[in-house]
């Protein structure tokens, strides 16, 4: 048994309630996932493009290997994920001076289309309404490029 098998710690599936006490059960990472992606409305890699041409900020959140491994998309901004959320809040004194409009679409980029649904949903709890992110990240909008190439 490896550090990360929890197998035996008496959790069963399904829903999880409340602990006593009244404070909220912890969640799984799928649940959490899921609970984030019910309030987005998610761009598909082929709608990208328009996106920006209407004005989204597209946020790419891969770190730096990664970018310089695959590529960026043309136009992203890029954000650390570790500061996503200073850079982006209109309220921050450390928001970016593109970040002045809490109604603009904001479309976050990862690399497999995970945690930008995370992201993003902290996002619309800072009041950020219309953020959202990219269906399969940039695996999936680079593929999609690729085959389009062909």
């Amino acid at each position: 048994m490896n550090q990360f098998d929890n197998s035996d710690d008496g959790a069963e599936g399904g829903e999880r309630g409340s602990h006593a006490g009244g404070t909220p059960a912890a969640l799984t990472v799928d649940q959490l996932l899921e609970e984030s992606r019910s309030g987005l409305v998610r761009v598909h890699p082929s709608d990208l493009e328009r996106e920006m041409a209407a004005g989204a900020l597209v946020v790419d959140i891969r770190p730096v290997d990664q970018r310089d491994r695959d590529g960026e998309i043309p136009g992203a901004v890029v954000i650390d994920r570790n500061v996503l959320e200073w850079r982006l809040d209109p309220s921050s004194a450390h928001r970016l001076p593109i970040a002045d409009d809490p109604a603009r679409r904001i479309v976050v980029v990862c690399n497999e289309g995970y945690s930008s649904s995370l992201a993003a949903h902290t996002l619309q709890r800072l009041g950020l309404i219309r953020a959202t992110d990219l269906i399969g990240g940039f695996q999936a909008w680079a593929a999609l490029r690729n085959k389009s190439s062909e």
